[in-house]
């Protein structure tokens, strides 16, 4: 079209901010560091799902998931006024190392064969620091691109950052199985990831202290301290939560993107039981072998999302693109996973691959379009909140109902009309505009991606298929 505007792409973006020589640096220790990520939540799932001495239960698997992914939702928030108060650079290089520290800590329980609570508390230092790091390179950035770049950068680098997780989680696998699976394989990996770390904190030894800031401490640091500035994010919540509730379009993205996590915390607790309690008991690293399999058709459909929501929303309005998602997810779940057979789930993997990713994408943009600029890091804040609680919820709560091959029709069915359920409460709630509302458009346009396109709100999901190496976040 004559006159058009040249399109932005991916590659063309990230050309453009490896041309910043403090970038590369940043974006090295980023690239190193979920790397780790991926392998730590490889050999880590590995363990806990597919130990060959043991059977997950639903309550021990849905655990785990409240470790995987609960603090980034719990220490997410609150870590900027840390972050705002000490050198970023130094965050990088000493979270790095503590996470390789309480990655040998919890290697050893893998290696000693402990699973509970031990395990549990190692994997939590090292998830929660791990929030401090990704913050950190988040708040980084406006200091290491110019600002008409900064953008791409924060759309490139998260994106970046997932697709590194994956291929890191991907490796982690190929590493516990090559090394023989069990517990010393499991052992093995998370230090692979821990070494990980410890390059990713060298890489940041590059990078001069005074770079990435703070500039000055924040307004009111001395005065009130850190107490005061902790109760400070509790009370920005609590506004960012009460605008929401006047933005109904914001307020039914959210929504739509909880129903979806809790439902799909639901099938992901039960891809797991099923592949290693029903279809290969016999073996733990067959099961795992062949659970590969689904993380990658899971991975294709979050790829294909990124593709395909563009073009959908400019030919549809975003409500209408996010109800048929929910919808499609539902008719899936019931039409392929009735047989509980493998084909039907690695299908569902895929399309539910394309439902997260292509519900994330949309939801990012209409907070970005309906949301006040000053209320738009807190209303992201609940998102990202959001997305991993509903989801750890949605596994805990069919944990108590679940049974332990995860072979269960009444559970399949509940999520498949929870699905459709979702889809006709969204239309309609986001139909109805309550005097409050901005009224701001939900046409179909061009920038229906949105600015970080590559996962849920500022922060980014992962991955959004069934996978116990996915990540949580990318921030």
């Amino acid at each position: 079209m004559p006159g058009a505007p040249p399109r932005s792409s991916f590659v063309a973006d990230l050309r453009a901010v490896l041309a910043e020589h403090d970038f590369r640096r940043l974006f090295a220790a980023r690239l190193v560091s979920q790397a780790g990520d991926g392998v730590f939540n490889a050999g880590l799932g590995a363990y806990v799902f597919f130990n060959a001495t043991s059977f997950p239960n639903p309550a021990a698997a849905a655990t785990a998931f409240a470790v995987l992914y609960l603090p980034y939702s719990l220490v997410g928030p609150f870590a900027g006024v840390f972050i705002d108060r000490w050198s970023r650079r130094q965050i990088l290089v000493w979270s790095a190392l503590l996470r390789f520290a309480f990655v040998v800590l919890a290697a050893a329980f893998v290696a000693a064969g402990a699973l509970g609570l031990p395990l549990y508390v190692g994997a939590l230092l090292v998830l929660g620091v791990n929030r401090f790091f990704l913050s950190a390179l988040s708040a980084s950035l406006p200091h290491v691109v110019r600002s008409d770049k900064l953008v791409m950068a924060n759309s490139v680098a998260p994106t970046s950052g997932t697709i590194v997780a994956f291929i890191g989680g991907i490796a982690g696998i190929g590493v516990h199985l090559v090394t023989g699976g069990g517990q010393v394989g499991s052992a093995v990996t998370l230090l692979v990831g821990g070494l990980c770390y410890v390059c990713a904190g060298l890489l940041a030894t590059r990078i001069p202290r005074s770079l990435l800031g703070p500039s000055a401490p924040p307004d009111g640091a001395a005065a009130g301290g850190v107490g005061a500035d902790l109760a400070d994010v509790l009370r920005g919540l609590a506004a960012g939560a009460r605008h929401l509730a006047r933005r109904r379009r914001a307020a039914a993205a959210l929504v739509a993107t909880a129903s979806h996590r809790f439902l799909y915390g639901i099938l992901l607790l039960m891809s797991v039981l099923l592949y290693r309690n029903f279809f290969y008991r016999s073996g733990s690293n067959t099961a795992l072998g062949h659970y590969l399999v689904i993380i990658v058709a899971s991975a294709v459909g979050y790829g294909t999302a990124a593709l395909v929501t563009p073009v959908a929303t400019r030919r549809m309005t975003k409500t209408a693109w996010i109800t048929i998602l929910l919808a499609g997810g539902g008719i899936a779940t019931g039409a392929l996973g009735t047989g509980f057979r493998q084909p039907g789930f690695l299908a569902i993997g895929f399309l539910l691959g394309v439902v997260a990713q292509g519900v994330a994408i949309c939801t990012t943009t209409v907070l970005q379009q309906e949301v006040e600029d000053e209320f738009l890091g807190r209303v992201f804040s609940i998102n990202d909140m959001l997305y991993n609680a509903a989801f750890v919820l949605g596994a805990a709560v069919s944990a108590v109902f679940m049974p332990a091959s995860g072979r269960s029709y009444p559970i399949l069915a509940l999520v498949t009309v929870g699905y459709l359920v979702a889809a006709g409460g969204y239309w309609l709630l986001s139909r109805q505009s309550p005097a409050g509302d901005s009224g701001g458009s939900d046409s179909a346009g061009p920038d229906a991606g949105g600015p970080g396109a590559g996962g849920s709100g500022a922060g980014g999901s992962g991955a959004g298929g069934p996978s116990p190496a996915a990540q949580p976040s990318s921030s």
